[in-house]
């Protein structure tokens, strides 16, 4: 039932860009840290190239894949179809966190939509493709993208989001530091 692929392919790429949601795990290398998994909508998924994908992360309650990623660089992203055929997408990686006063910023940031609440960029070097079944996915019919976080960002404005990012985002649950802890102290 599981396929590996050595990249991703032309029609797994078409796969990736009929799905509405995907999901990212992440986890710190201390064994009593918290395994992380988050969903993520939006129109904020890119493929780089067969071994390289990013996405648009935006501000949330926390920042655990920024941290993880800054310990260990470990990363899962998966994409599962709740309509037509049943598949489950799995890529494994290495990450990093780029934020807005990187270098590289600018070229990845223009591959995306403006989207109001933005915190970092997050870049995967894809070492493992690998697809299962999903027979036991069930259905669901998308309705749509919610508004609620992009109408939260734009209500607290720009510097309402840094104050937020400054506040909630700079250690994980676990206690590690994210790279948004390096700009507080620039």
């Amino acid at each position: 039932m599981a396929k590996v692929f050595d990249h991703i392919t032309k029609e797994l790429q078409e796969f990736i860009a009929d799905q509405h949601l995907f999901f990212v795990a992440s986890a710190p290398l201390s064994p009593n840290g918290h395994v992380n998994m988050s969903p993520k909508g939006l129109d904020c998924f890119r493929i780089l190239s067969h071994h390289q994908v990013a996405y648009l992360d935006l501000t949330g309650s926390g920042n655990e894949t920024s941290a993880h990623l800054q310990e260990n660089g470990r990363i899962t992203l998966m994409f599962c179809a709740f309509e037509k055929s049943p598949c489950i997408l799995r890529l494994y990686g290495k990450g990093k966190t780029i934020l807005p006063s990187s270098p590289d910023w600018d070229s990845l940031y223009s591959l995306f939509p403006a989207i109001p609440g933005i915190r970092q960029i997050i870049v995967a070097d894809i070492e493992r493709v690998q697809t299962s079944c999903g027979f036991g996915v069930p259905l669901y019919e998308y309705q749509g993208q919610r508004q609620i976080l992009v109408d939260w960002a734009n209500k607290k404005g720009e510097q309402g989001v840094k104050d937020y990012q400054q506040q909630k985002n700079l250690v994980s649950i676990d206690g590690l530091s994210t790279p948004l802890s390096q700009l507080s102290q620039d």
